[in-house]
């Protein structure tokens, strides 16, 4: 089902573009997902342990910044994933301020074990898409997920040169 709204064609183009890939991501997110509340894991936890399983030990700063999360989001989610054993959160040497998060031994078994039916939940999601068809919605999501890149060189120009 598409907007009800009554407005140009462009606009209910878009609207209708962006309600079908919202319920399209939502829909395949609460699929896959089933796997994790097996696992009494959240997305943003697995998020994590892919990270460091896969990237080494991160600082908690950086861990927010490539998952796209707030500094308080993510210390609450490396704080559950602590209680649970599953990661490590040291004080940085040269910087005491900064905490660098690891896997634990305990961690990088658990999530060696639930990654697998995780990727096989993915898999069959997006199998319905040929190959082609799945580079062209990657192309698609990184270019929207890129937004209008003008408009951003605009804005940094104006903040910079502080013209209102």
């Amino acid at each position: 089902m598409g907007t009800h709204y009554k407005g140009t064609k462009t606009e209910i183009s878009a609207l209708n573009t962006f309600i079908k890939l919202i319920r399209a991501s939502n829909s395949a997110t609460t699929r896959v997902n089933t796997v994790l509340l097996k696992s009494k894991l959240t997305e943003s936890q697995l998020n994590i342990l892919d990270a460091l399983y896969h990237l080494g030990p991160l600082c908690q700063k950086d861990l927010g910044k490539k998952l796209l999360k707030s500094g308080g989001n993510i210390t609450l989610v490396i704080d559950n994933l602590e209680k649970q054993n599953l990661v490590k959160r040291e004080r940085g040497k040269d910087d005491r301020r900064l905490f660098n998060v690891s896997i634990t031994k305990n961690g990088r078994d658990f999530f060696e074990k639930i990654f697998p039916e995780y990727l096989n939940s993915i898999i069959s999601e997006v199998n319905v898409l040929s190959e082609a068809e799945q580079k062209e919605l990657q192309r698609l999501c990184k270019k929207i997920g890129l937004g209008n890149q003008d408009i951003k060189k605009q804005i940094k120009y104006f903040d910079k040169n502080k013209i209102t």
